[in-house]
């Protein structure tokens, strides 16, 4: 028998489930894409791309955020980045496994992480009002009420 013939989702678990654990498992794949990226490439052409910033905007290469993250990138700090954000699409993909096993835990992971992103979501809305940001908010809003509706299901 194959693996998928033992596979018994649980039956109160939200159809949407699914839809979520492909969307978990592209933020992850992109993350561990980027952190290999970051990897290959190094430091330099990060400081490129900064450095072409402050051209192009006209900054002060003394002062600014821009400043000091240019003085900030370094071999170590662009391996740091990229064990962090590796971890980040690690997670995400132990999420979408989840999810697509439909596991009370990855739902719970899916709407605390989702819910974390609910006050900056909002706060983009006010601050750069627009499709995007609108889209954006009402995506983590059916996440978390998909993932809470699916806990709630498995409690009653």
């Amino acid at each position: 028998m194959t693996e998928a013939a033992h596979y018994n989702p649980d039956p109160h678990a939200h159809p949407g489930l699914h839809v979520i654990a492909i969307f978990e498992a592209a933020k992850g794949l992109l993350a561990l894409f980027a952190a290999s990226g970051l990897e290959l490439l190094g430091p330099a052409p990060l400081l490129r791309w900064v450095h072409d910033l402050m051209v192009r905007f006209q900054l002060d290469p003394n002062q600014g955020a821009l400043a000091w993250l240019s003085n900030t990138i370094n071999p170590d700090s662009v391996h740091l980045a990229a064990a962090a954000v590796f971890a980040y699409g690690l997670l995400r993909m132990l999420e979408a496994w989840g999810l697509w096993r439909a596991k009370a835990w990855a739902s719970w992971l899916g709407c605390i992480s989702a819910a974390i992103y609910l006050p900056l979501d909002v706060y983009a809305m006010f601050r750069h009002p627009g499709w995007v940001s609108t889209a954006v908010l009402v995506i983590n809003l059916i996440v978390v009420a998909v993932l809470a509706r699916d806990l709630f299901k498995r409690r009653h």
